[in-house]
């Protein structure tokens, strides 16, 4: 009996992992990516890459590049596009325009749902790829029109891969 307990402990702990986002800005311009719930947000300078480890269960994730940002040694500021209230570490969405990366992580059938948005306006060219898993997603947004994203509610735009796949996003790709 206790080997079906470990082998049910094994799987519910194989099937419920965390996803690593690696956040790259190859813009020729300094990217201020933000994410939420629980990643914040920091500064990118061309070439950089920003790991972001997400757990397991999160949904109605985001993740986003703000530019044109100034912010002071306690991390009050401000930025021209995607702004979250004038923090550095957001814990609430930005303001538009903001090109976005959406996600709930093991969700129904222990899937991952991704997705990218300009329903809230276009700021920065956007590439969200799958990284592990065997699942080869990779979706573009180069402009306000890209096929990639969802424009209005009514979309169909989300894709899925297994839970615990790991991403790349890519600003300017």
């Amino acid at each position: 009996m206790s080997l079906i307990k470990i082998s049910l402990l094994s799987l519910c702990l194989i099937s419920a992992q965390a996803a690593r986002f690696d956040i790259v800005n190859q813009c020729a311009y300094t990217v201020w990516p933000a994410a939420t719930p629980s990643g914040g947000g920091r500064q990118l300078d061309r070439g950089q890459s920003w790991p972001l480890d997400v757990p397991a269960g999160t949904s109605i994730g985001r993740i986003w590049g703000r530019t044109g940002c100034n912010f002071d040694g306690s991390g009050r500021g401000s930025c021209q596009t995607g702004d979250c209230g004038g923090a550095l570490s957001c814990s609430l969405s930005g303001k538009s325009p903001l090109t976005l990366t959406e996600f709930t992580l093991n969700g129904f059938n222990n899937q991952d749902s991704i997705d990218l948005s300009v329903i809230d306006g276009f700021n920065i060219p956007m590439q969200l790829s799958s990284t592990s898993n065997a699942c080869n997603k990779v979706l573009n947004c180069r402009d306000s029109n890209c096929p990639d994203a969802y424009h209005h509610p009514n979309d169909v735009k989300t894709n899925t891969c297994p839970g615990g796949t790991n991403y790349r996003v890519v600003f300017c790709p």
